[in-house]
């Protein structure tokens, strides 16, 4: 009954843009923002939510999906290959264990779909009919011959961008190929659709001619996929990312992953993403986006972690990546440890210090409780751009008395990873053909 009640409010969730068909927004002058609701998997709207999940189970859910996430980036860096197909297929996260969900519609008429949102993905696809060991999906499996706009692309179009890692040719049509790093393939053929958003002002508005993949067959592990989401909606650097198409701006704002009734959570495309503050370079290395980190400080005392250790190399092995996908943040050695050092003497007479998870110091007690007056940890970015991290974005709860650092240490030489709950109130936006990024704190329901 539970999951019945569940899926009926996703649909309620993912049909606002479809019911809203018959509403058309005034001209006007002032860019539209083309908004999609991200779901988080602890929200109420997620079809992979269990009301029956404790404080413990999500937070065994977060460590283990992190883990997953980062081995995924790590192998992904490094070219480690699974196969010799690894050299043409691109290799992607499991969808099951990823943070946020998009909803977008697709066709003509428009179909709701759910989408992994990937900022380390590039091409973005959906699960098609007809389908080869169709994974379950909660909405509609898309149907390309019931669309008016559904258009395959030719192997010899400037669409079939074959410089982008999965995309190959399948003659005369344009293909691709991608790879989990479970070794699950998924493979269909590239296609040019009609993608319909809400907008700012409750509205809707169609974009024709959008990239995307239709995803028709599945090969090794259907299990990998299973799990209700549609596809994969990807936001990387590369030219055929819904991102770059879109006008290579984009933002998004995450509000608290632990609320599972918070509504807030919103992905904004184009020239009406909100790009407000001072910005910070950003570093684009494959399909990551890497941002430069001089420091880390509690309260105010500067932590002493050499400034090389958040250093960029040349192939990405090195530097700060920025992730929507990862919930936990991992710092190397050379940073967690004077970090970690720092908060257990803070701890000291407040909390009782009763072990590591993950290899974070966990405390007993809760955070709301007994953290008042903590100092807040912020990582010191590029060009004076801040990201605080209040005790809410700093701790978990990983029991119903007991918290843990949402930081845990990478096995990687010098590659840090910010994860998702250090991004909570803070709107993140892109600007690709700039090279910029700027942090802004900002409750996400403001930008509505």
């Amino acid at each position: 009954m539970a999951v019945l009640f569940n899926l009926f409010l996703l649909f309620c969730f993912t049909t606002t843009a479809t019911t809203s068909l018959a509403t058309t927004s005034p001209t006007n002058a002032k860019p539209k923002r083309l908004v999609t609701k991200l779901i988080h998997r602890n929200s109420v709207y997620s079809p992979y939510y269990n009301p029956t999940n404790t404080i413990a189970d999500r937070a065994r859910h977060a460590i283990d999906s992190s883990n997953a996430r980062f081995d995924y980036i790590w192998k992904k860096i490094q070219g480690i290959s699974l196969d010799a197909d690894d050299v043409r297929s691109g290799v992607i996260a499991d969808s099951r264990r990823t943070g946020f969900l998009a909803n977008i519609s697709i066709g003509s008429p428009p179909v709701p779909q759910l989408l992994v949102m990937d900022t380390g993905s590039s091409l973005s696809w959906t699960q098609c009919r007809p389908c080869t060991n169709c994974f379950f999906q909660a909405l509609p499996i898309f149907n390309p011959p019931k669309s008016s706009t559904y258009r395959l692309v030719p192997c010899d179009s400037p669409k079939c961008n074959r410089q982008v890692p999965g995309i190959i040719c399948r003659a005369p049509h344009c293909g691709f190929e991608l790879q989990y790093v479970d070794g699950t393939t998924v493979s269909g053929f590239v296609s040019t659709e009609t993608i319909t958003f809400e907008t700012s002002d409750e509205g809707i508005i169609s974009v024709p001619n959008l990239v995307f993949g239709c995803e028709t067959n599945v090969v090794v592990n259907p299990g990998t996929l299973g799990g209700q989401t549609s596809g994969l909606l990807g936001l990387g650097a590369e030219v055929i990312s819904m991102a770059n198409q879109l006008g290579s701006k984009f933002s998004y704002c995450f509000g608290s992953i632990w609320d599972p009734h918070y509504i807030h959570n919103q992905l904004i495309f184009g020239e009406g993403a909100k790009t407000e503050g001072i910005t910070t370079f950003l570093d684009i290395i494959g399909t990551f986006y890497y941002i430069r980190l001089d420091s880390i400080s509690v309260g105010e005392k500067m932590l002493d972690i050499s400034p090389q250790v958040f250093e960029l190399s040349e192939d990405g092995t090195r530097g700060v990546i920025i992730d929507s996908g990862t919930t936990l943040t991992y710092l190397p050695k050379a940073a967690f440890d004077p970090l970690k050092d720092e908060v257990l003497s803070l701890m000291k007479g407040i909390v009782k210090f009763i072990g590591t998870q993950q290899s974070s110091p966990c405390f007993k007690g809760l955070i709301d409780r007994d953290l008042a007056g903590f100092p807040v940890v912020t990582f010191n970015f590029a060009n004076g751009v801040d990201l605080a991290l209040d005790v809410k974005s700093f701790f978990y709860m990983a029991g119903p008395n007991a918290f843990c650092m949402a930081m845990a240490p990478t096995t990687a030489a010098n590659l840090t990873i910010i994860g998702v709950m250090a991004q909570q109130s803070y709107n993140i936006a892109y600007n690709l053909a700039q090279s910029s990024i700027s942090i802004q704190r900002i409750d996400c329901a403001l930008l509505e």
